[in-house]
């Protein structure tokens, strides 16, 4: 081989290494990046959380629920005591809308349609009616369950900027405790498209970071062990040292 044509065989031979050490830098910071901003992201999901006031009169109590918005109003008269973003149904199963009350309250809920099937040490996610025979069943754990309708409710699930739900309106693991003590059964709750409030109080409130790139908890841990329920910040109140005209349900 011409002495020339080795020596540019070899160049070349050098630059490819040298790009594909280049590419892989380039890949590697990128990953780096990117782990980065998931860990920033899921950090500031964890310390989400917005104010509340504890009513003066519980019985004056209603929530309004905006589904274009993604945004639940708990409202004493005219006063906002809690706006807060929910998630609401996805297109297939679509959040209902029309005027109901809370009719049950149940702070560590689990479903009896969806969760686990399980036989000895597999756990597998099902809906109950697709159980196989001689497997046992775990409902999904919904913390801080509030339900308005037979089978849909406000409960403690990841927040997502779109539709995501079962028609269930989901709400921020640290948000959820205060909504459930601020509501009872009973409380009015209406559910349209849009509502006034959103031209106003619902136009800055923040939003948590989408939570659809984070790691689900683990499937053992959900179906097995109550400590998704444990997974809560304590709720405090801007007028905590006030007292409510009517006790609060805080029971399972």
């Amino acid at each position: 081989m011409p002495k020339l044509l080795k020596n540019q065989s070899i160049f070349w031979v050098l630059v490819a290494a040298f790009s594909i050490s280049t590419f892989c830098s380039s890949c590697s910071n990128l990953r780096d990046d990117g782990e980065k901003a998931l860990a920033l992201a899921m950090q500031a999901y964890e310390n989400y959380d917005l104010p509340a006031t504890l009513p003066k009169a519980r019985s004056n109590v209603r929530v309004k629920v905006s589904v274009s918005n993604r945004m639940a109003y708990v409202m004493e008269g005219g006063t906002p005591l809690l706006v807060m973003p929910v998630t609401v149904g996805r297109d297939s199963a679509k959040t209902p809308t029309g005027s109901f009350r809370i009719r049950a309250k149940t702070r560590d809920y689990r479903a009896n349609t969806h969760g686990y099937r399980i036989k000895g040490d597999i756990v597998r996610g099902c809906y109950l009616r697709n159980k196989p025979a001689g497997w046992g069943f775990k409902g999904t754990p919904m913390p801080y369950w509030c339900e308005f309708k037979s089978a849909y409710g406000f409960h403690t699930g990841w927040m997502k900027p779109f539709p995501a739900s079962g028609g269930c309106l989901r709400m921020h693991k640290n948000v959820a405790p205060k909504f459930f003590r601020l509501v009872s059964v009973g409380t009015p709750v209406s559910i349209d498209d849009t509502q006034p409030e959103d031209k106003t109080i619902g136009q800055n409130i923040p939003r948590p970071p989408d939570s659809t790139p984070f790691p689900g908890h683990p499937i053992r841990m959900m179906a097995l062990t109550d400590k998704f329920f444990s997974m809560h910040s304590t709720p405090t109140y801007l007028n905590q040292e006030s007292q409510t005209s009517e006790p609060v349900l805080l029971g399972k």
